[in-house]
């Protein structure tokens, strides 16, 4: 699928760091700021450990598709960040940081490490609709910004991996991440010779809602 998430780069990606302390808080963030940011088809948000010091935390990142709508969006978020009940919240985005210092240098790596495709857990990305029930490969490969999948248990390196034709029971929660600048889904086998990605839903059921 050819998708806006290949001319993503550093002023393109805005990072934001609210403080999140674990991933369903992260995907909560993502899917409100889609929604208050009116966000256009085509960006792609990603979740972001931040193991720096004094604590760690999860930051996130918005990649938009163009610089024009990264600059429009920068411009939103900022006027919505000085609203009174976001006084702990940060965001970069090239050059510019707004907010606490510390959050804002974390959303400042979060929103690097996406432009240079070396990490990031995708929530939202194009084609992420279609991901619920049961799919086949070939379906998660051709109608998603979705680069590779790989099986636990296989060569990391396969550039086989599984044939197209083996189904993929969703359970309506598809995280890729980036890996050497290509979006990778991790599988596992399932039952009855189905496969399932490697993140159960669990420790995100509110984004059930967001979906």
């Amino acid at each position: 699928m050819t998708a806006p998430h290949h001319a993503t780069g550093v002023h393109t990606v805005i990072g934001v760091d609210a403080g999140s302390a674990n991933l369903k808080e992260a995907d909560h963030l993502i899917h409100r700021l889609m929604d208050q940011l009116a966000l256009p088809p085509g960006t792609l948000a990603c979740s972001h450990l931040i193991r720096t010091a004094p604590r760690h935390r999860t930051a996130i990142s918005l990649a938009l598709p163009d610089p024009a709508t990264a600059d429009a969006i920068w411009d939103r978020l900022v006027v919505l960040l000085a609203g009174p009940d976001q006084p702990t919240t940060a965001a970069a985005l090239s050059d510019r940081a707004y907010g606490p210092p510390e959050a804002a240098f974390s959303a400042a790596q979060a929103a690097s490490e996406h432009s240079r495709k070396q990490g990031g857990r995708a929530v939202v990305y194009p084609g992420v609709q279609h991901m619920t029930g049961t799919v086949t490969v070939a379906e998660v490969l051709t109608g998603t910004a979705i680069d590779r999948i790989t099986v636990l248990g296989t060569p990391p390196d396969d550039p086989r991996g599984p044939d197209g034709s083996v189904r993929v029971t969703t359970r309506d929660h598809v995280r890729p991440e980036w890996r050497d600048e290509q979006l990778v889904l991790t599988l596992t086998p399932a039952p009855r010779g189905m496969l399932a990605p490697f993140e159960v839903p669990n420790p995100t059921p509110c984004c059930a809602d967001h979906s």
